[in-house]
């Protein structure tokens, strides 16, 4: 019954977080009726995206020529205090604050379960081969969701890390419990920071 673009666009769309069949399908035909210049522009800005990098350091995406983002080239920025976060818009979150000067690490979502996925923990591994080099992490914080798998992984994490670094704290509970930390305002974020343990 749908042309098989439309049924493509579905397949596509549908498989992201946060949107369904129903909602993908929507997405196509509110695209088809906006015009051919729309779909031109939003066809770009997707094509656009192949053009990123992710950081050999914290795994941010940049688009630098070198191996490394914007944070981590920074001098200024304290690279033995590192923020552990699951997701890139917590960074962002994080980032906008403008009370955090260290670096990052991006895990990628977190199992409910606990159990790391192989990349989280070459991801991890490679936090670990910096500490081997240079000494010891002033300070890690596990930025992570105060939630039950958030505050599992935590603690699934900090196990790992406990050799890497002379302290491991977390964000202070200005953030609710189950709460997430993309959609706090930067107030709470700012206190959570300040208050970390």
């Amino acid at each position: 019954m749908l042309p098989e673009e439309v049924r493509n666009f579905i397949k596509i769309f549908s498989s992201l977080p946060g949107i369904g069949i129903r909602q993908a399908t929507r997405l196509a035909f509110r695209l088809i009726g906006s015009g051919k210049a729309n779909i031109e522009e939003m066809a770009e800005s997707i094509a656009g995206l192949q053009h990123l990098k992710i950081c050999s350091r914290c795994f941010f995406i940049h688009k630098n020529h070198e191996d490394l983002c914007d944070i981590c080239r920074d001098p200024k920025r304290n690279q033995n205090i590192v923020a552990i976060v699951e997701k890139e818009t917590d960074l962002i979150s994080i980032e906008k604050t403008g009370k955090f000067k260290g670096r990052y690490l991006v895990m990628g979502d977190l199992a409910k379960t606990g159990d790391m996925e192989t990349i989280q923990k070459l991801r991890l591994a490679t936090l670990k081969n910096t500490a081997k080099k240079s000494g010891q992490f002033e300070e890690i914080i596990l930025a992570l969701n105060p939630t039950t798998y958030g505050d599992l992984s935590a603690a699934v994490i900090a196990k790992e890390l406990e050799s890497s670094t002379k302290k491991i704290t977390r964000l202070g509970r200005g953030i609710p419990t189950g709460g997430e930390i993309e959609f706090a305002d930067d107030e709470t974020l700012r206190s959570a920071l300040e208050r970390r343990s």
